[in-house]
Order: structure tokens, then sequence, then C-alpha cells
């Protein structure tokens, strides 16, 4: 059915509508046509329970910073799971032992690998976890320590940051590498943790930052004492100063976080 609308004489042809008269209706028709049609009273309530074919999105989220087992909740198909090792520590200042001061810094302690993904859980019931520690600080002239790796079972996996590397009068000094994620539909390296350097004054500098996770959480270099422990989730720590006799800051642990949803 064609409607024509005739802006000249007013009127609508061709229209058949509840409440109004087939045909051709002039405006004043119309509009009191439309207003005795208007809807009234509330709408009955709807049960959600009733509805069917409706995605249900988040409903809740479970974060491992331990090792353990992820048990699927009751109506759970669906998860995302984001996997972070554990971040490297920074290599000790340029001090070897016996008293040498060759005044170098080391270097930062590289971030955790990430590895993110979307996992179809409907005919799984349970899933174990592992949390990679972050690397242990190191005294003056020691290279720092590696993260631990974490893992969601077998389905993806993030190995830690590297540590990073002493003073030893070498000149430039490369930051410990960030870690790597793996299995996962995203997959991320961590950051690089600050290069340290060689330093013939007399004067400690300030020690190397840490290399950044996927959470951030880039840790400083100290001036007096050991660089800073990793700020957040598989952060690299910051390294040593140069004659600082201190030990640098450990590295940020791993972490599994799993977002539970009803597809």
């Amino acid at each position: 059915m064609a409607i024509v609308f005739n802006s000249d004489a007013g009127t609508i042809s061709g229209l058949s509508v509840g409440g109004l008269p087939d045909g051709i209706v002039d405006d004043g028709t119309l509009a009191s046509g439309i207003a005795s049609s208007k809807l009234t009273g509330a709408l009955p309530a709807i049960s959600g329970a009733a509805l069917t074919g409706v995605s249900g999105g988040l409903q809740s989220q479970q974060v491992f910073t331990s090792s353990g087992t992820w048990t699927k909740p009751t109506g759970i198909n669906l998860i995302k799971v984001t996997v972070v090792g554990g971040g490297g520590s920074g290599g000790g200042g340029g001090n070897s032992p016996g008293g040498s001061n060759n005044h170098d810094q080391g270097s930062g302690g590289g971030g955790g690998g990430t590895s993110i993904e979307i996992i179809d859980v409907t005919s799984v019931s349970s899933v174990s976890v592992t949390i990679g520690a972050g690397g242990a600080g190191v005294g003056d002239y020691y290279d720092g320590n590696a993260g631990g790796t974490s893992s969601f079972g077998s389905y993806c996996s993030a190995t830690g940051g590297a540590g990073g590397v002493k003073g030893d009068n070498s000149g430039h000094i490369d930051g410990g590498s960030g870690g790597a994620g793996s299995g996962g539909d995203l997959n991320f390296q961590g950051g690089v943790g600050d290069s340290g350097q060689q330093d013939t004054s007399f004067s400690p500098k300030k020690g190397s930052i840490g290399g950044n996770s996927f959470f951030g959480g880039v840790s400083k270099g100290l001036v007096t004492g050991g660089g800073s422990a990793g700020r957040t989730y598989g952060g690299g720590s910051g390294s040593g100063a140069s004659v600082i006799w201190g030990t640098t800051g450990t590295g940020g642990s791993g972490v599994v976080v799993i977002e539970e949803y009803i597809k």
C-alpha cells in the first residue's frame, strides 16, 4: 500500500491505521486518531528467569597470586584468562667482593611476559594454576635473578623476566630482557630493564629502573641502598647503584586472573 502526503491539501491518502478511517484523512483527523490510540497503563514486570537466548555476560572473577586450582563456578561456560610471569630482579652495583669499588651501576630486571586467552569451559571442571615467583634480590656485584613462569594448565603460560646484570666495569650494561607469553590469543613480552653503565667517578649514581609488566609498575633504582622491588604483578625490580653495599629489590610475583562469563 502506498502512502501519499499532499502538502497543498494537507491530506494523507492510502492510510490504514487502527483508530483512523481508511482512505484520505486531513491533518485534524490524523492528530485526533493518534491521540486516541496512545498506550496507557503500566507494562507487567519481566522475569529474567523466563528469558532464553540472552547472553549472561561477566558473572565473577578469581585472582591467583599463589599456585592452586581453579574450580569452575556453577553455570559458567566461558572464561577470559590473563597470565603474567614473575619479574626479574635488578643486578647489583659495581662493588666486587673484596672492595674494588669500581663505581658501576647494574641494570634493571625485566618484566614478566603476558598471555591472554578466551576459553570455552563447558566441559571443563577445574584447571591447575601455577604462579611464577619474582626474582630474588642480590647484593653488590651479583647478577639479578630471573622471575618464574606462570601458567593456566596447558592452555597458556608466560615466562618471567630475566635478571639484570651486575655493574662490572664493562661499559654499557644491557638491561634484563622481558619474559614472553605463549599459547594465548594474545601474547606479550614484558618490558626490558633499563641499562646500567660504567662510571669512573667516586660519586655513587642511582640504580637503573626495572622493566614493566602488562600491569605497568616500573620500579626505580635508588641512589642509596638497593633498587626498589617490582611495583606490581610481574614488574622487574630496580638495580643497585655504585658503591652502595645493598641488596636489590625482589621482582614482582606473577599473577593469573580468570574472568568468568555465561555466554
